[in-house]
């Protein structure tokens, strides 16, 4: 089955390589934060929708900084899909996997990973048409050891996996080395109270040093 992310799209992400994870709690922070997050060479964010100013904010960045790949994460309701939608996400994401969730984004044709941490969750994702998968919480389940062991019945399928929790500059490198990854999700990177007190410095410093490690492993 076709991926529901185009193919340009998968390519950015994957490009990219890491995909900034935020809580912003004042949509006037949104642009800013995109802003610091693009000088630091991360392209890729996804807003969570655990603040009443996250829709906002994502539509904020969509319309003033188009080059930036904002989807919304968190997505736990049909309605949800129907908000990221109408904020113009680039994509959704969820920690788990709700059929009425996956049925609700394809129906609106919003680009979908589903969170999956059972071979059995990763066989109902692709039964409902997923070919992009978050493996959540990431390093507590065991990590890349634990993603290539359950990756490897799956591989002729072409999974890729977004992982994500307790994820850092320290241990990502061999995420970035396997083949499964599309891109990995790093919520260090622009830290809550990094935005909350508006340090942008400190944002971009975390995106270079993230795009540095992840193009020096590649080029190994």
């Amino acid at each position: 089955m076709k991926s529901q992310f185009s193919d340009e799209m998968l390519q950015k992400v994957s490009e990219c390589g890491a995909i900034a994870v935020l809580v912003i709690d004042e949509a006037v922070n949104a642009v800013p934060t995109a802003k610091a997050l693009l000088d630091g060479g991360i392209c890729a964010m996804e807003l969570t929708l655990r603040t009443p100013a996250a829709l906002e904010a994502l539509a904020n960045i969509r319309r003033e900084l188009p080059e930036m790949l904002a989807g919304v994460g968190t997505i736990l309701t049909p309605e949800q899909v129907a908000q990221a939608v109408e904020a113009n996400a680039a994509f959704g994401v969820a920690p788990g996997l709700n059929e009425n969730v996956v049925l609700a984004a394809q129906a609106a044709g919003l680009p979908f990973a589903p969170g999956i941490m059972t071979p059995s969750e990763i066989e109902k994702a692709v039964s409902l048409g997923c070919r992009e998968l978050k493996l959540f919480p990431s390093e507590p389940l065991g990590g890349m050891k634990y993603l290539k062991s359950i990756a490897a019945p799956y591989a002729h399928l072409g999974l890729k996996y977004l992982p994500l929790g307790g994820l850092s500059l320290e241990n990502i490198g061999p995420y970035v080395e396997s083949p499964h990854l599309l891109a990995l999700g790093g919520s260090w990177i622009a830290k809550r109270e990094l935005i909350q007190k508006q340090d942008w410095t400190a944002i971009t410093a975390n995106a270079r040093a993230a795009r540095e490690k992840i193009d020096a492993i590649r080029q190994k």
